[in-house]
Protein backbone atom coordinates (compact mmCIF):
# COMPACT_ATOMS: atom_id res chain seq x y z
CA UNK A 1 0.00 0.00 0.00
CA UNK A 2 2.89 2.17 0.91
CA UNK A 3 4.44 1.88 -2.66
CA UNK A 4 0.99 2.27 -4.10
CA UNK A 5 1.05 5.43 -2.36
CA UNK A 6 4.38 6.72 -3.00
CA UNK A 7 4.10 5.71 -7.07
CA UNK A 8 1.16 7.84 -7.36
CA UNK A 9 2.68 10.71 -5.68
CA UNK A 10 5.78 10.62 -7.62
CA UNK A 11 3.37 10.63 -11.11
CA UNK A 12 1.69 13.46 -9.71
CA UNK A 13 4.66 15.44 -9.40
CA UNK A 14 5.83 14.31 -12.92
CA UNK A 15 2.48 15.80 -13.83
CA UNK A 16 2.33 18.92 -12.63
CA UNK A 17 6.06 19.56 -13.30
CA UNK A 18 5.76 18.90 -17.16
CA UNK A 19 2.67 18.85 -18.31
CA UNK A 20 2.43 22.83 -17.78
CA UNK A 21 5.10 22.98 -20.13
CA UNK A 22 3.68 20.92 -22.46
CA UNK A 23 0.48 23.15 -23.22
CA UNK A 24 2.33 26.71 -22.85
CA UNK A 25 2.14 27.98 -26.09
CA UNK A 26 6.24 29.06 -27.21
CA UNK A 27 6.93 32.04 -26.86
CA UNK A 28 8.29 32.42 -29.91
CA UNK A 29 5.37 31.44 -31.74
CA UNK A 30 3.18 33.99 -29.94
CA UNK A 31 5.76 36.81 -30.19
CA UNK A 32 7.08 36.61 -33.87
CA UNK A 33 6.37 34.80 -36.78
CA UNK A 34 9.67 34.58 -38.14
CA UNK A 35 10.26 34.00 -41.56
CA UNK A 36 14.09 34.52 -42.19
CA UNK A 37 17.28 33.50 -40.16
CA UNK A 38 18.89 36.45 -41.90
CA UNK A 39 17.82 40.32 -41.76
CA UNK A 40 15.57 40.55 -44.77
CA UNK A 41 13.25 42.52 -45.94
CA UNK A 42 9.92 40.54 -47.35
CA UNK A 43 8.02 41.97 -50.74
CA UNK A 44 6.40 39.04 -51.54
CA UNK A 45 4.87 35.88 -50.85
CA UNK A 46 4.04 32.54 -52.23
CA UNK A 47 -0.05 32.83 -52.49
CA UNK A 48 -3.10 35.16 -52.83
CA UNK A 49 -3.58 38.75 -51.99
CA UNK A 50 -2.47 41.00 -48.59
CA UNK A 51 -3.54 44.40 -49.16
CA UNK A 52 -1.44 46.59 -46.36
CA UNK A 53 -2.31 50.33 -45.31
CA UNK A 54 0.26 52.98 -43.85
CA UNK A 55 -0.80 55.74 -41.83
CA UNK A 56 0.39 58.61 -40.33
CA UNK A 57 -1.87 61.21 -40.96
CA UNK A 58 -5.26 62.38 -41.36
CA UNK A 59 -8.21 62.20 -38.85
CA UNK A 60 -11.32 62.19 -40.55
CA UNK A 61 -10.45 60.05 -44.23
CA UNK A 62 -8.95 57.84 -41.61
CA UNK A 63 -12.10 57.37 -39.52
CA UNK A 64 -13.95 56.90 -42.86
CA UNK A 65 -11.51 54.20 -43.72
CA UNK A 66 -11.99 52.30 -40.59
CA UNK A 67 -15.61 52.33 -41.24
CA UNK A 68 -14.71 50.57 -44.81
CA UNK A 69 -13.24 47.86 -42.86
CA UNK A 70 -14.79 44.39 -43.08
CA UNK A 71 -12.71 41.27 -42.34
CA UNK A 72 -10.28 40.15 -43.22
CA UNK A 73 -8.78 43.36 -42.20
CA UNK A 74 -5.94 44.67 -44.24
CA UNK A 75 -2.53 44.94 -41.96
CA UNK A 76 -2.43 48.43 -41.08
CA UNK A 77 1.17 49.82 -40.46
CA UNK A 78 0.65 52.79 -38.10
CA UNK A 79 3.13 56.02 -37.19
CA UNK A 80 3.11 56.08 -33.52
CA UNK A 81 3.33 59.81 -33.26
CA UNK A 82 -0.22 59.89 -35.95
CA UNK A 83 -1.39 57.15 -33.31
CA UNK A 84 -0.52 59.59 -30.14
CA UNK A 85 -2.39 62.82 -31.36
CA UNK A 86 -5.42 60.51 -32.63
CA UNK A 87 -6.08 58.16 -29.26
CA UNK A 88 -9.45 57.45 -30.20
CA UNK A 89 -8.74 56.20 -33.72
CA UNK A 90 -6.19 54.36 -32.01
CA UNK A 91 -8.76 52.77 -29.62
CA UNK A 92 -10.87 52.15 -32.07
CA UNK A 93 -8.36 49.97 -34.21
CA UNK A 94 -7.70 48.25 -30.53
CA UNK A 95 -11.46 47.32 -30.24
CA UNK A 96 -12.00 46.01 -33.51
CA UNK A 97 -8.65 44.03 -33.30
CA UNK A 98 -7.63 45.01 -36.53
CA UNK A 99 -4.24 44.05 -36.97
CA UNK A 100 -1.29 46.90 -36.67
CA UNK A 101 2.69 46.88 -37.40
CA UNK A 102 4.61 50.05 -37.05
CA UNK A 103 5.19 52.43 -39.67
CA UNK A 104 8.52 54.28 -39.68
CA UNK A 105 9.72 57.18 -41.29
CA UNK A 106 12.65 57.46 -44.38
CA UNK A 107 15.29 54.77 -44.25
CA UNK A 108 17.47 57.20 -44.12
CA UNK A 109 16.43 58.72 -40.49
CA UNK A 110 17.70 55.71 -38.92
CA UNK A 111 21.29 55.76 -40.04
CA UNK A 112 21.33 59.57 -38.60
CA UNK A 113 19.54 58.58 -35.55
CA UNK A 114 20.20 54.88 -33.67
CA UNK A 115 18.14 55.38 -31.02
CA UNK A 116 14.85 56.34 -33.48
CA UNK A 117 13.95 52.81 -34.19
CA UNK A 118 13.95 52.13 -30.22
CA UNK A 119 12.16 55.14 -29.47
CA UNK A 120 9.39 54.45 -32.10
CA UNK A 121 8.60 51.12 -30.85
CA UNK A 122 8.77 51.78 -27.43
CA UNK A 123 6.29 54.41 -28.35
CA UNK A 124 4.14 52.33 -30.04
CA UNK A 125 4.12 49.20 -27.31
CA UNK A 126 2.89 51.71 -24.81
CA UNK A 127 -0.43 52.72 -27.43
CA UNK A 128 -1.09 49.30 -28.44
CA UNK A 129 -0.01 47.56 -25.51
CA UNK A 130 1.89 44.88 -27.71
CA UNK A 131 4.99 44.72 -29.53
CA UNK A 132 4.14 44.80 -33.56
CA UNK A 133 5.50 41.46 -35.38
CA UNK A 134 5.96 44.12 -38.93
CA UNK A 135 7.87 47.14 -39.06
CA UNK A 136 8.21 49.31 -42.67
CA UNK A 137 9.69 52.36 -43.29
CA UNK A 138 7.70 55.44 -45.00
CA UNK A 139 9.96 54.90 -48.67
CA UNK A 140 10.58 51.00 -47.83
CA UNK A 141 14.34 51.36 -47.86
CA UNK A 142 15.91 49.51 -44.72
CA UNK A 143 19.48 50.46 -43.75
CA UNK A 144 21.28 47.81 -42.58
CA UNK A 145 21.73 49.00 -39.76
CA UNK A 146 18.16 48.77 -39.00
CA UNK A 147 17.89 45.01 -40.39
CA UNK A 148 19.78 44.04 -37.85
CA UNK A 149 17.95 46.26 -34.86
CA UNK A 150 14.58 44.57 -36.57
CA UNK A 151 16.58 41.20 -35.91
CA UNK A 152 17.42 41.80 -32.49
CA UNK A 153 14.19 42.89 -31.78
CA UNK A 154 12.33 39.92 -33.52
CA UNK A 155 10.36 42.26 -35.62
CA UNK A 156 10.20 41.31 -39.21
CA UNK A 157 10.71 44.45 -42.38
CA UNK A 158 7.80 43.95 -44.73
CA UNK A 159 7.80 46.20 -47.86
CA UNK A 160 5.17 45.69 -50.68
CA UNK A 161 5.05 44.23 -54.50
CA UNK A 162 3.15 46.92 -55.42
CA UNK A 163 2.26 50.36 -54.10
CA UNK A 164 -0.75 51.45 -55.26
CA UNK A 165 -2.15 55.76 -54.68
CA UNK A 166 -5.35 55.88 -56.95
CA UNK A 167 -6.51 55.61 -60.39
CA UNK A 168 -6.53 52.23 -62.27
CA UNK A 169 -6.44 49.21 -60.38
CA UNK A 170 -3.10 47.07 -60.48
CA UNK A 171 -2.97 44.11 -62.10
CA UNK A 172 -3.38 41.08 -59.59
CA UNK A 173 -0.16 38.79 -59.36
CA UNK A 174 0.41 35.88 -57.31
CA UNK A 175 1.64 36.18 -53.54
CA UNK A 176 1.79 40.46 -54.09
CA UNK A 177 1.11 42.95 -50.96
CA UNK A 178 -0.29 45.84 -51.89
CA UNK A 179 0.49 49.07 -49.71
CA UNK A 180 -1.70 52.29 -49.55
CA UNK A 181 -0.90 55.16 -48.18
CA UNK A 182 -2.42 57.67 -45.91
CA UNK A 183 0.53 60.38 -45.57
CA UNK A 184 0.91 64.19 -45.51
CA UNK A 185 1.85 64.06 -49.20
CA UNK A 186 -1.87 62.84 -49.87
CA UNK A 187 -4.51 60.04 -49.58
CA UNK A 188 -6.30 58.02 -51.65
CA UNK A 189 -10.01 58.67 -51.90
CA UNK A 190 -12.47 56.11 -49.87
CA UNK A 191 -13.96 55.47 -53.57
CA UNK A 192 -10.68 54.19 -55.02
CA UNK A 193 -9.87 52.23 -51.94
CA UNK A 194 -13.10 50.62 -51.62
CA UNK A 195 -12.67 49.28 -55.53
CA UNK A 196 -9.53 48.34 -54.59
CA UNK A 197 -10.92 46.07 -51.46
CA UNK A 198 -13.55 45.10 -54.26
CA UNK A 199 -11.21 44.36 -56.77
CA UNK A 200 -9.78 40.91 -55.31
CA UNK A 201 -10.18 38.73 -52.44
CA UNK A 202 -7.38 39.12 -49.86
CA UNK A 203 -5.64 37.22 -46.84
CA UNK A 204 -4.06 38.11 -43.86
CA UNK A 205 -0.10 38.68 -44.52
CA UNK A 206 0.93 35.65 -42.15
CA UNK A 207 -1.34 33.17 -44.43
CA UNK A 208 -0.15 34.71 -48.18
CA UNK A 209 3.59 33.75 -46.49
CA UNK A 210 2.62 30.23 -45.57
CA UNK A 211 5.46 29.44 -47.70
CA UNK A 212 6.94 32.95 -48.13
CA UNK A 213 8.92 33.74 -50.93
CA UNK A 214 11.76 36.22 -50.17
CA UNK A 215 13.66 38.80 -51.79
CA UNK A 216 15.46 41.73 -50.36
CA UNK A 217 15.08 45.54 -51.65
CA UNK A 218 17.61 47.96 -51.86
CA UNK A 219 20.13 48.74 -48.57
CA UNK A 220 21.43 52.06 -48.73
CA UNK A 221 25.30 52.60 -47.95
Amino acid sequence: MLKKLLFLFVLAVLCLTFIPQLTKPSSTLVTVFKLTENPAVIVKGAQGSALTVNISFGEKEVEELLGQLTKPYPLLFVDSDWASRFPHLAEEIKKRSVPVALLGVQGQSYETDLNLFAEQLSQFEKIFAARPLWFRTADEEFPSSLLQQLQKAEINALGSTVQWKEGKLPKASKGEIISVSYHSGGRPKISDVKRLMESRTYQSVEDLLFRPTVKTKKIPQ
